[in-house]
């Protein structure tokens, strides 16, 4: 043969066709769905694997302390803590990370395949590596902290919500149980489930109301799904707390938080200014010697947060202050609400506080995890090898550029009125507002409370972008 390259061997023909045509597997086939939540799990477990060890947060520390040592703390979910003793932490963290990347894996995945299931396999992985490179997104499943629940949960409750008849009994039950855990895991994930709740519920009655967008087809949320992960999330928090405690409640920290969000805002100074002594406060004789931030009032044992009784000495009067709080001052409150709020929906840098920690936790992991402690102190993380300014730079530059295409193809859709691109593409901006406001007004602005969410605008704008190509091709 002359003027070309030679034709590769039959056999090895045959090869290349069947390797290139699992990548070109779609996801609505069963075979591309397994394949991808299997080959999803290590991309996002990267982070970790390249640290050599899960990450670690500050309050991993408190959770261990709990769900291994069996001690109750009251600022922690009792449902993370006895998760990371059931599902083998005392063993191996990696048993958590794992987990954590399977559940998010397969989020993605139905999401995915929900909202445009003719996407190739290599495709998907694709947009999946561009997530893990380009956003906090393996910085939060592999780190052994709830936080990587927070965006399976709005996932879970988009697809039950408005894609159940798809998904099938299987996958609706095996998404509503992990959204309930989800919910469970952590305070402020029970509030965005309660907040998104409330928005489905809100969207059935106006469509309800409107008879013009009902003939138009618009999809109508299913309730009853999403009511039961609510519940069921709700359910688990009660038991959780009844299994260190043998008494029945939801939590007995919020006031605390609140408090110190106040604090950190001045509401706090001008309540103490404007009613000592008569008011009785104890915080009274502290007036002059308050921090100034609410980390520096919860977390630093010099506060008066802690010569007063530290959680549950302070509970009651931190509860009295913020109700008078608010009765006193509502314009006040409700401009540092928002301004709280608003500061939070930008603030999503990567890598809050993911540093050496072992001068605060070596000490309780050598006593409940012994036999972790040589990757613990070998990891990256531990030797202070990871800086995280350049990967923070990008993860909020994509985030910003995400946001403002997440908007634009929102506005564009609902001008073509093109439904399911409209309600996937609101329901997301949505749990990323709602989230900014809760964790924004009841703990204060921190980078990874909109951190661990902001993946899903990039993920949504990649994932709508082949919706309409998949449609064009019927």
């Amino acid at each position: 043969m002359t003027g070309g390259e030679a034709p590769l061997p039959v056999r090895m023909q045959w090869r290349h066709r069947r390797v290139s045509g699992r990548w070109k597997l779609e996801l609505s086939n069963p075979l591309g769905e397994v394949a991808a939540v299997a080959c999803l799990v290590p991309l996002l477990l990267a982070a970790a694997i390249w640290n050599r060890f899960p990450i670690i947060y500050y309050d991993t520390g408190a959770y261990v302390f709990e769900g291994l040592g069996g001690h109750f703390m009251v600022e922690r979910s009792p449902v993370y803590s006895l998760f990371l003793r059931y599902a083998g932490a005392g063993t191996s963290f990696w048993f958590i990370a794992v987990l954590q990347s399977l559940a998010t894996a397969f989020a993605m995945t139905e999401t995915a395949r929900a909202i445009s299931p003719r996407l190739p396999l290599g495709l998907f992985l694709l947009i999946g590596a561009a997530l893990v490179v380009a956003t906090g997104l393996p910085w939060y499943v592999g780190q052994i902290e709830p936080d990587c629940f927070a965006a399976i949960t709005v996932l879970a409750l988009y697809l039950l919500a408005f894609r159940s008849r798809s998904l099938g009994r299987a996958r609706s039950g095996i998404l509503a149980v992990v959204a309930g855990f989800a919910a469970a895991s952590h305070p402020s994930l029970l509030l965005l489930t309660g907040f998104l709740l409330i928005l489905l519920t809100a969207i059935r009655v106006f469509l309800l109301l409107s008879k013009r967008l009902t003939a138009n087809s618009w999809p109508r949320p299913r309730l009853m799904e999403a009511l039961l992960v609510c519940l069921f999330g709700f359910a688990l928090v009660l038991a959780g707390n009844y299994h260190f405690t043998r008494q029945l409640f939801v939590s007995r920290a919020g006031a605390s938080f609140v408090f110190a969000r106040m604090l950190q805002d001045g509401i706090v100074m001008r309540l103490l200014d404007d009613t000592c002594p008569q008011s009785g406060y104890r915080l009274c004789a502290w007036r002059d010697s308050l921090p100034a931030t609410a980390d520096g009032w919860l977390w630093t044992s010099q506060s008066p947060f802690f010569a007063l009784g530290h959680f549950q000495g302070t509970d009651a009067e931190s509860g009295r202050m913020v109700r008078d709080a608010i009765r006193r001052y509502p314009l006040m409150q409700l401009k540092a609400a928002l301004a709280d709020a608003a500061a939070q929906f930008f603030h999503f840098g990567t890598g809050d506080q993911i540093e050496p920690q072992q001068w605060v936790l070596a000490r309780g992991f050598a006593r409940y995890l012994p036999a972790q402690m040589g990757a613990y102190f070998a990891a990256r993380q531990q030797r202070g090898e990871i800086d995280f300014r350049p990967i923070s730079r990008l993860d909020v530059a994509i985030g910003c550029l995400s946001l403002a295409a997440l908007l634009v193809m929102l506005v564009w859709s609902i001008r073509l009125r093109n439904r399911d691109k409209t309600v996937f593409l609101g329901f997301v901006l949505a749990a990323l507002i709602g989230n900014a406001a809760i964790c924004g007004i009841l703990s204060g602005p921190h980078d990874r409370y909109q951190s661990r969410l902001i993946w899903l605008a990039p993920f949504a704008v990649l994932l709508a972008l082949p919706l309409a190509r998949a449609r064009n091709d019927h």
